[in-house]
């Protein structure tokens, strides 16, 4: 054997596990998009992410703080992660209260309030340090894309924080400041690329969607090659435009939807088939002397007027909404009032809840507050009107044959039927009914559009089958 130099056996380079991080995220959909937003963040940063409490280096705790009865399950579910976990941050709209999270729980890591991104991931650094190196510190591909707290058919896609209402029962403005409306290229940018990555569904969400644009005076940015406005409704042209990558127009949502003038000029887009036929408009009330005392638009006449001539330029058109029952000085005649409101209006999807005072709420100080069994009557008769509504309108749409959006597909049962959850056009995710249809193919699939022959209904669903 000649001389040589001696190969030296090199170990095999380890990569060390990366940090994991959980998360719990409670509230509205908002908060799920800020969550959505944080795990992006994170795992570009090289963490990777626990389903349970176990697993995880460090838990995210995103709360809600809108009513005392979410500040209450906010801290039930911090005391819930202490327990299994002990490495606990606390992030979201109950940030704002720090002082009294950490008088409960002394031990949490970190409290940061609403949409403090930077805040939340510089202590998820601090807390459980990422590995780096150019071998697990890399910037995420467009596949598998970000992370995703929905499924991949529906996407939320936030137009703005803040509010720039002084309504007396909310603390939205102290929580998460003004109106800031985001840039309409980013957003636009942004949906483009959920639509690309399969999303079939957008659910445009913000404190105030008809503001978008007003704290910019609706400025001008260049969009493919032309300018278009910070506006809600050059956005939902624009959104109109997109494409899925098999070439279908992907459903357009919009909530939270105040309705200003200019919300007259998105009607034709949805009779067009550019926009979901569908408003999320949060009335709270209908009596002239509550909206007053709400420091809400009183003009309520006017808002039916408009509805019908909505209708008649959009037929099927969906209008959901939430009313307030028990708010201080609401009388009886008051209530009535609602009640006649609704029977005209026809609403076709209606959410209630019964006052609650909330900490630093301008409401908690007004005179007359309702009593609880009264409250409790006036919200079991709000939703005895309502539902009789809806179960009207469902039924109505027997033999009618309409497009849906397949949510879920079942296993085979032992005759080998497949049933399926389905959505149509006036049903938003998680708060609205659903389409259960029987006899599906086994091909189908999540996100599928499909049209269905409406075969029976209740007060809150339809029930169908797929035609072709």
């Amino acid at each position: 054997m000649g001389r040589g130099i001696m190969a030296t056996q090199i170990p095999p380079r380890e990569i060390p596990d990366a940090p994991k991080v959980g998360m719990v995220s409670l509230g509205c959909p908002k908060a799920l998009v800020d969550s959505e937003r944080i795990l992006t963040r994170l795992r570009a940063d090289g963490y990777a992410m626990s389903a349970d409490y176990a697993g995880a280096d460090v838990v995210l705790v995103n709360t809600c703080g809108f009513l005392d009865s979410a500040k209450e399950e906010s801290l039930a579910a911090i005391g819930e992660a202490m327990a299994e976990n002990g490495r606990v941050i606390v992030t979201g709209c109950m940030g704002n209260e720090a002082d009294a999270i950490r008088a409960r729980f002394p031990q949490v890591l970190a409290v940061t309030g609403a949409h403090q991104y930077e805040a939340v991931v510089e202590a998820v650094h601090e807390a459980a340090p990422p590995g780096m190196g150019p071998y697990i510190d890399l910037i995420p591909q467009a596949e598998p894309g970000d992370v995703k707290l929905t499924p991949r058919h529906y996407s939320y896609l936030k137009i703005s924080e803040g509010c720039n209402h002084a309504c007396a029962f909310c603390i939205i403005p102290s929580l998460r400041g003004k109106l800031a409306s985001r840039r309409i290229d980013a957003v636009l940018r942004e949906a483009e690329k959920l639509v690309a990555a399969g999303t079939r569904e957008l659910l445009v969400i913000s404190q105030d969607t008809s503001a978008y644009g007003v704290d910019v005076r609706h400025e001008e940015r260049m969009w493919k090659g032309n300018p278009v406005r910070t506006h809600m409704t050059d956005l939902a042209r624009e959104l109109g435009k997109l494409r899925t990558p098999d070439g279908q127009t992907p459903w357009v949502r919009l909530h939270y939807v105040y309705p200003y003038p200019h919300v007259d000029a998105v009607i034709p887009l949805m009779a067009e088939g550019l926009v979901t036929p569908y408003l999320d408009i949060p009335f709270q009330h209908a009596s002239p002397t509550v909206l007053r005392a709400m420091k809400r638009p009183a003009n309520e006449a006017k808002v039916l007027e408009r509805i019908k001539a909505w209708r008649e330029i959009c037929p099927d058109i969906a209008i959901r909404s939430s009313f307030v029952v028990g708010f201080p000085g609401e009388t009886e005649a008051d209530f009535e009032y609602l009640l006649e409101w609704l029977e005209e209006a026809q609403l076709d999807r209606v959410g209630a809840f019964r006052f609650e005072p909330v900490a630093g709420a301008a409401a908690n100080d007004l005179p007359d507050q309702v009593p609880e069994a009264v409250k409790e009557d006036r919200y079991a008769r709000l939703m005895e009107k309502t539902e009789a509504i809806s179960a009207a309108k469902l039924a109505a749409k027997i033999g009618r044959t309409i497009p849906v959006i397949i949510d879920e597909v079942g296993e085979a049962d032992e005759d080998g039927d497949i049933g399926a959850t389905a959505r149509s056009q006036a049903d938003a995710p998680e708060i609205d009914g659903a389409v259960y249809l029987r006899d599906v193919p086994a091909s189908l699939k999540s996100g599928d559009f499909v049209h269905v022959l409406i075969e029976d209904a209740d007060a809150h669903d339809l029930y169908g089958v797929i035609v072709n």
